[in-house]
């Protein structure tokens, strides 16, 4: 997979081998996920919803994704700030596919952001260790 994560973008290839590494971290936890992997600029490159996980899983993955890859920061990383008092407050309420659930993770090749990837159907801390799991797992920190 090296020279797949030379790139500066995501390439279907490894989009695809995301998401299956995903599967399989779900599937040794016996959780059903919807998992979206987006480009650098929020974009979906490819998603995948696992038989049983709920329909409403896939929005929220794909909003976990978008908000990594917006910021370049876990998605949970803003579960507090948003709260009423908190720094970020409000902000994650004017755009809709914001989702501040742990569960979504920046992508990033030598410190460039090149996408974000993002889960959802287990907790918010099952779904994050999943997409971890998944990116340590082809090289990306």
């Amino acid at each position: 997979m090296d020279g797949l994560l030379s790139r500066r973008d995501l390439s279907l290839d490894l989009a695809l081998s995301l998401l299956a590494r995903v599967r399989e971290e779900a599937e040794a936890r016996d959780l059903s996920l919807a998992v979206a992997l987006v480009d650098g600029a929020g974009h979906v490159l490819a998603s995948q919803r696992m038989d049983g996980a709920a329909l409403g899983a896939m929005r929220l993955a794909v909003g976990k994704a978008f908000t990594a890859a917006s910021w370049a920061t876990p998605s949970g990383d803003f579960a507090s700030s948003t709260q009423p008092g908190g720094d970020d407050w409000g902000w994650n309420t004017t755009d809709p596919r914001i989702v501040v659930y742990a569960g979504g993770i920046p992508l990033l090749v030598d410190g460039e952001l090149v996408g974000a990837i993002g889960a959802s159907g287990g907790t918010a801390q099952e779904d994050e260790e999943c997409v971890v799991a998944a990116a340590r797992g082809l090289g990306f920190s």
